[in-house]
C-alpha cells in the first residue's frame, strides 16, 4: 500500500526536537524523503542517522537566508526536488510585560518567528514555482488566532504567520503552489516544558506538564506532537489537494470557548501569563 506522501520530498525546519521531530518520523512513516533542517546539530544527525537513507540533517538557523537555501539544496542535490516546505521551527521568545520587553528581546523573537517563515516561503517558491507544484506549511499559533494566548512578540509573530500564509497562497495559487498553516493549541512539547522551567514554581516536569495539558483540554486528552505532524501530513498530501490559504487549528477546541474555565484561566495559558509576570 503506498504511503500518502510516498515519494515526495520535504524540507522541516525545527525537525530535532517536538513537533518537528514528529512531523519528520510521520512523513517517513508515509514514503517521503526528509531534510532536516534545525541548529540542533547533535539531534539532527542523530534523528537523521537513525532514519537512515531517506532522511538527511542541515545545520540551519531560520534568520539566516543562505542557510534555508542550502537545506533546500540538499534536498533538490540528493532526492531531485522538493515538494513540501515546512516552516515549524520556533521559539517563546520575549516574555515579561510589553513595559518590560526589550527591543532587542523583541526583535530576535520576530525575527525567529516570522521573519524565518518568510525566508523559508520565499526560498520554496524559487524551486516550486519553476517546478510548477509544491506546498509550503508554516507553524503559527493559537496565539496566532485570539489574543491573550501568548507572550506579546510570540502573539504579534503568529498573528503575521496567518497573514502571511494568506498572503503567499494568494500569489502562488496561480503556479499551482499551496499555502498554509498550521495553529497548534499547547502540545507536550520540550518547549512547552521550558518555558515553564523559566517561571519559579512553575510546572518543569514534562509528566506534569502532560496532565495539566490533559485536565485543560476541552477534549480531556492532552496534545502531542504526533497530533501536528498528522495534520501537517494530511495538508502536505494530495488529500488536501483544494486547500490554499487556509490555517488549520488543532487545540481540542480552546478557540471556540469551549473547556472547563475559559480562555483566560487555563492551566496551558498558565505557564504564558506567569511568563508575563515574571519576565525573561
Amino acid at each position: 500500500m503506498m504511503g500518502r506522501v510516498e515519494g515526495k520530498v520535504a524540507v522541516i525546519t525545527g525537525g530535532a526536537s517536538g513537533i518537528g521531530e514528529a512531523t519528520v518520523r510521520r512523513f517517513c512513516e508515509e514514503g517521503a524523503r526528509v531534510v532536516i533542517a534545525d541548529i540542533q546539530e547533535d539531534r539532527g544527525k542523530a534523528l537523521a542517522e537513525e532514519l537512515g537513507q531517506v532522511a538527511r540533517f542541515a545545520r540551519v538557523d531560520v534568520t539566516q537566508e543562505d542557510e534555508i537555501a542550502a537545506a533546500i539544496a540538499i534536498a533538490v542535490q540528493d532526492f531531485g526536488r522538493l515538494d513540501v516546505m515546512y516552516n515549524n521551527a520556533g521559539v517563546v521568545g520575549a516574555l515579561g510585560s510589553l513595559l518590560e520587553t526589550s527591543a532587542e528581546q523583541w526583535r530576535k523573537t520576530i525575527d525567529i518567528l516570522l521573519n524565518g517563515v518568510f525566508l523559508g516561503i520565499k526560498q520554496a517558491a524559487l524551486v516550486m514555482v519553476p517546478q510548477g507544484s509544491g506546498v509550503i506549511l508554516s507553524t503559527a499559533s493559537t496565539a496566532g488566532i485570539v489574543g491573550g494566548l501568548g507572550p506579546h512578540a510570540y502573539t504579534a509573530a503568529k498573528h503575521g504567520v496567518v497573514g502571511l500564509t494568506k498572503s503567499a497562497a494568494s500569489e502562488l495559487s496561480s503556479k499551482h503552489v499551496r499555502v498554509n498553516a498550521i495553529a497548534p493549541g499547547p502540545m507536550a512539547t520540550p518547549m512547552i516544558a521550558a518555558v515553564s522551567s523559566r517561571v519559579p514554581g512553575s510546572l518543569n516536569d514534562m509528566d506534569v506538564v502532560q496532565e495539566a495539558l490533559r485536565v485543560d483540554s476541552p477534549l480531556g486528552v492532552a496534545g502531542q506532537p504526533r497530533d501536528i505532524a498528522n495534520a501537517a501530513l494530511f495538508l502536505a498530501s494530495d488529500e488536501s489537494g483544494q486547500i490554499t490559504g487556509h490555517t488549520l487549528v488543532v487545540d481540542a477546541g480552546v478557540t471556540t470557548g469551549a473547556g472547563p474555565s475559559g480562555l483566560t484561566t487555563t492551566n496551558a495559558q498558565t505557564l504564558f501569563e506567569a511568563g508575563r509576570r515574571e519576565g525573561a
